[in-house]
């Protein structure tokens, strides 16, 4: 069966959307600027969000005293072993808030990373709160040239959960970052983590409906993992009750369940969430590979006979 995105897979995959547009692979390349947060430099709060630990999943190569090119070339080298069919590149700003700077600071970052010939363009992570107009439009001219997309950290649709985790804003800073960013032709990406303390399973369903209803482009889901050396850690040692952590098949019932019901349009990056064995304290899923969780998830959607979108009806 061929579904809407056109092609087989039972959800619309990152992947085969990019061999669509591109008629190749094309590999992301994390990039740290140096950026920092309004959460972590003292202008809204000081400790950033409660789970964060940026050590956890920055690339070797990837470090901020080192040119943007640098890193890029370096990265392209990374993944080229792994990946040697990709010969398209997207720069990645990935670390903290990545238009957290006046415009003319980001033009030099965005402009010397599109100047590299395998770079096509850019996915730039960022938080509702660290964008304005004028940042809006300088990103709608670059999408009429390059791939661009804006990824918001939603994390949650909850106020209670936000303010809980320390993310100093609200959801709906988040849903009209999002809406104003769609308007100017701009691809928006969101993250969303299942499992933040003080939310119940309902609760987490629930948000598909609320997120469903937003211009998003691309979505990833992550699974709530316990990293050291963050104060959810803490957190978690002096009162584990107050978590809803997922099991490796509860997280596939019901991600395959959440998946049902999701806006079939959005592009679905990634379903699960993974950083290095070392890094975690917490209840975990020992060391399954995201692959594999792909896997047991797809086969999980064919036993069932469903797919992304099968349940939407919003």
């Amino acid at each position: 069966m061929i579904y809407p995105w056109g092609h087989s897979r039972r959800f619309n995959s990152y992947n085969e959307y990019f061999k669509k547009e591109f008629g190749e692979r094309v590999q992301k390349v994390s990039i740290d600027a140096g950026f920092t947060c309004p959460n972590q430099d003292g202008s809204l709060g000081f400790g950033g969000c409660s789970y964060c630990n940026n050590d956890a999943f920055n690339p070797s190569y990837c470090q901020a005293d080192k040119p943007i090119i640098q890193q890029l070339e370096e990265g392209i080298e990374f993944h080229l072993k792994r990946y040697r069919r990709a010969h398209k590149y997207l720069a990645y700003f990935q670390t903290y808030s990545n238009t957290y700077a006046p415009l003319y600071k980001l033009k030099k970052f965005y402009g010397e990373a599109l100047s590299h010939p395998g770079v096509i363009g850019l996915v730039v992570g960022t938080r509702p709160d660290c964008i304005d107009d004028e940042k809006l439009e300088y990103f709608s001219k670059l999408s009429e040239q390059y791939y661009i997309i804006l990824e918001y950290g939603i994390e949650s649709c909850y106020n209670k959960t936000l303010e809980r985790i320390n993310r100093q804003h609200s959801f709906e800073q988040s849903a009209e970052a999002i809406e104003k960013t769609a308007s100017k032709g701009i691809k928006t990406g969101s993250h969303i983590i299942f499992g933040l303390p003080g939310e119940t399973r309902k609760e987490m369903m629930d948000q598909v409906q609320i997120l469903s209803a937003l211009p998003i482009s691309n979505i990833k889901f992550h699974q709530l993992q316990i990293i050291k050396n963050t104060q959810i850690a803490a957190d978690y040692k002096k009162d584990p009750t107050t978590f809803d952590l997922f099991a490796l098949e509860e997280y596939i019932d019901f991600i395959v369940e959440f998946t049902s019901r999701l806006n079939p349009n959005f592009i679905i990056e990634r379903f699960t969430g993974e950083v290095p064995p070392r890094f975690l304290s917490g209840p975990n899923w020992g060391l399954i590979r995201n692959d594999q969780v792909n896997l047991l998830i797809e086969k999980k959607l064919e036993e069932l006979n469903t797919w992304q979108g099968k349940n939407y009806n919003y």
